[in-house]
C-alpha cells in the first residue's frame, strides 16, 4: 500500500497570524502587548470579518503605510473552497496574512476556524497572538468554575424559547457542575436579566460583565432572586457576556 506524503510548504512561504481585536474604543496600548500591536503593523494581507470594523482597528493601531495600500478581504461565516484557497495562495506566495474579527480573539465564537483549519491542513504555521477575549475575561472575573464551562452564543430571542433554553442551561450547569456563559443583543440586556430573574432557581448566581476592558466595565453577580430587585436597565445597549452557575 502507497502512503501520499502532505506536502509541506517551502520555508519562505507565510504564516497564518490571529490578531485579537479591541473590545470597544480604547487605546490598543491599553489591551494589546506591544508584540501583537508589532506583529499587525507588519502585515499587508489580512482577512476579516467585516471591512470596515477591521479598517477603524487598523487605523488605531498606526500602520506604516497608509490603508489603501493593504489586502483586506472579508471572510464568510462559511468560507467556500475558493475563499480558503486564495488565502493558501498568498501564503505560498511568501506572504504573512493576519485574521482579524470585529470583537476579540478570531475563531473563538467568532469566524476564522474553518480558515485556521484551511491553514493546517496545507502545512503553514499558525501562530495565535495575545489580546483580549469577552468570554475568558468574564470567566476569569465571574467566581465561577472555570474548570468545567460551556459557551452557547446567542439564546432564543423568543420569551417562551428564551426561558426553556435558560432552565436547560440551569439543569446542565447543576449536572456537570459547570458555569453557562451566552451572549445577548445590547439591547436586550435587561429583558434578559429580568427573565434570568423569573426562570432560574432563586439560589442560581447570575453574573454580568460589561463594557470588559473599557473605562466603563463593570462586572457584577448576585443570585437570581436578588437581581429580580436590581435595575437592570442600567446594562442596556452595552455590550456584555452572562454567566450562570447552579
Amino acid at each position: 500500500m502507497c502512503s501520499r506524503k502532505r506536502t509541506r510548504p517551502k520555508a519562505m512561504a507565510g504564516t497564518l497570524y490571529l490578531v485579537p481585536n479591541l473590545l470597544g474604543a480604547v487605546a490598543p496600548s491599553a489591551v494589546l502587548p506591544q508584540r501583537t500591536i508589532d506583529v499587525a503593523r507588519g502585515l499587508a494581507h489580512w482577512v476579516v470579518e467585516t471591512p470596515k470594523a477591521a479598517r477603524a482597528f487598523l487605523n488605531s493601531l498606526g500602520m506604516p503605510v497608509p490603508l489603501a495600500e493593504l489586502h483586506v478581504a472579508p471572510l464568510s461565516r462559511v468560507p467556500g473552497a475558493a475563499e480558503l484557497a486564495a488565502v493558501i495562495t498568498t501564503m505560498r506566495s511568501g506572504a504573512d496574512v493576519g485574521v482579524v474579527s470585529d470583537a476579540g480573539c478570531p475563531g473563538v465564537a467568532d469566524p476564522g476556524s474553518v480558515l485556521v483549519a484551511a491553514a493546517h491542513d496545507a502545512g503553514f504555521r499558525v501562530v495565535p497572538l495575545v489580546g483580549p477575549s469577552a468570554i475568558l475575561l468574564a470567566l476569569m472575573a465571574s467566581g465561577m468554575s472555570g474548570q468545567h464551562f460551556c459557551f452557547h452564543g446567542y439564546l432564543p430571542v423568543k420569551p417562551e424559547a428564551r426561558a426553556e433554553a435558560l432552565r436547560s442551561l440551569e439543569a446542565q450547569s447543576r449536572a456537570a457542575r459547570r458555569t453557562e456563559l451566552f451572549i445577548e443583543t445590547p439591547y436586550r440586556n435587561a429583558a434578559m436579566l429580568a427573565t434570568l430573574a423569573a426562570t432560574l432557581k432563586p439560589s442560581t448566581t447570575v453574573c454580568i460583565a460589561a463594557d470588559l476592558t473599557l473605562a466603563t466595565e463593570h462586572i457584577e453577580r448576585a443570585s437570581a432572586r436578588e437581581w429580580g430587585r436590581r435595575d437592570a436597565t442600567r446594562f442596556d445597549r452595552r455590550p456584555a457576556i452572562f454567566l450562570l452557575q447552579a
